[in-house]
């Protein structure tokens, strides 16, 4: 390089000739302090020991007048006082592209699955506003997914967010599967977060059968930082998001919300946050909207179709997380252990379950017989114990003597084979039998 060229690279304010850096002066399980770092909230920094033997990107969480405290993607193990934190160029987004189907990955984009690396030629924030309100388009078509149960009686939109509310062993992960099988969608977004790894082979092979056509698979499992964890959930947005972007109809599974709640209440609690209900901060409670709140569907181009599971813990739908996820969504299906007592799969409990959009979606024959068979089912349930110890005679009530007589067209009707699939036409014939 001449020296006129290396005089005018010095004088160019606009030119970093230094890595801007700062050294760790305290570090806990979850947290790492930085003196001497000018940083944002939310810039992503990399971390190096001194003899560069361990590096690993870390988040800026909060900010004092004197230091900044930042959260690692990975684990704190082996870094100490005295290491250097450097500004990264990563910056919040994520590469995406075409290359991305068929593959699973980790929230950063890495392949996982041993089938080598993928070309991906663009870029996409991890952290996005929601779709305007007034440029949402409306949902007025329904999004068939292939379960009798689901597509009769609680009809999904295209655009909307359901949530499917369950605990732990009923059928979440057998019904999502059947869900992604099962569905029209032209790209199928799966977000593993905070499940055992175990569960991630065992959905591929099991429930999607190897199929991965069309769909990509993020993971990010509970040995996971509560970072990567919570992180792991907004980049699959992301990646959603750019398919609706070309104008495509995406379906967006995570399994599961309550996990990403937990990862920020780790990181929440870590950082001083006061506790709530259940020891979650309100910062947990805030990031329920910013997520699921991108879903949807929008003027001009694609929708995001999504299903959100949310583990209630003993079968407690008075959760936090449920409480506030139900608030939030356009409508929730609650998995029922009692109907797994009578074999029926998947256990969708019609009562408890609702579709906020199924009236704008649907024809008027198709309401009138999906408000029968809930109004027979709901008359035929809360008369159980009368029906077992035979105190009612026949012939007392008309309307009960009707769903006496439809008991078994009510089973037949909300059990379905994992391996099965009915067109949304077919769905609507089987459910007019109701009048028969």
């Amino acid at each position: 390089m001449s020296l006129l060229r290396l005089k005018s690279r010095l004088n160019d304010e606009n030119v970093n000739l230094s890595n801007i850096f700062g050294v760790i002066t305290k570090i806990t399980p979850t947290t790492i302090e930085v003196s001497g770092l000018r940083a944002s909230i939310g810039d992503v920094v990399k971390i190096s020991s001194k003899d560069k033997s361990k590096t690993g990107l870390a988040m800026v969480t909060q900010i004092t007048s004197q230091n900044a405290y930042i959260s690692p993607f990975g684990f704190v193990e082996g870094f100490k006082i005295g290491d250097f934190v450097y500004e990264s160029d990563q910056g919040m987004s994520i590469p995406v592209g075409d290359g991305l189907l068929g593959r699973v990955v980790d929230p950063f984009m890495r392949p996982i699955d041993g089938k080598g690396e993928m070309h991906l030629s663009d870029s996409m924030p991890i952290m996005k506003a929601p779709i305007d309100a007034m440029k949402r388009g409306l949902i007025n078509e329904p999004f068939n997914v292939g379960i009798k149960a689901i597509d009769g009686l609680l009809t999904c939109g295209r655009g909307q967010k359901l949530g499917i509310f369950a605990g732990s062993g009923v059928g979440k992960s057998t019904l999502m599967g059947m869900i992604v099988k099962n569905t029209n969608a032209s790209i199928k977004v799966v977000a593993l977060i905070g499940e055992r790894g175990r569960e991630v082979p065992e959905f591929i092979e099991k429930n999607l059968k190897g199929d991965l056509t069309g769909t990509i698979i993020i993971v990010a499992t509970s040995d996971d930082s509560a970072l990567m964890r919570k992180y792991g959930a907004f980049c699959a947005m992301s990646v959603a998001e750019y398919f609706k972007e070309q104008g495509k109809d995406v379906l967006f599974i995570m399994d599961s919300v309550t996990r990403f709640a937990m990862a920020q209440r780790e990181i929440g609690l870590s950082l001083g946050e006061p506790p709530t209900s259940k020891g979650y901060p309100p910062s947990s409670l805030m990031l329920l909207p910013q997520l699921m709140e991108r879903a949807g569907k929008e003027e001009g181009k694609g929708s995001i179709t999504a299903f959100f599971t949310v583990l209630v813990e003993g079968d407690d739908m008075s959760d936090p997380i449920a409480d506030q996820s139900r608030s939030i969504l356009d409508g929730h299906i609650v998995l029922s252990r009692d109907l797994t007592d009578y074999g029926v799969y998947p256990p969708i409990n019609i009562q408890n379950s609702a579709s906020r959009v199924m009236s704008d979606v649907i024809d008027q024959t198709h309401r009138q017989n999906a408000m029968m068979f809930k109004r027979l089912y709901a008359l035929l349930k809360e008369n159980e114990v009368l029906l077992r110890i035979g105190a009612y005679q026949r012939g007392n009530d008309k309307d009960l003597d009707m769903a006496i007589a439809k008991k078994e067209f009510f089973y037949d009707f909300l059990r379905q084979d994992s391996d099965e699939n009915f067109s949304f036409d077919d769905i609507k014939s089987l459910l007019a039998k109701i009048n028969d």
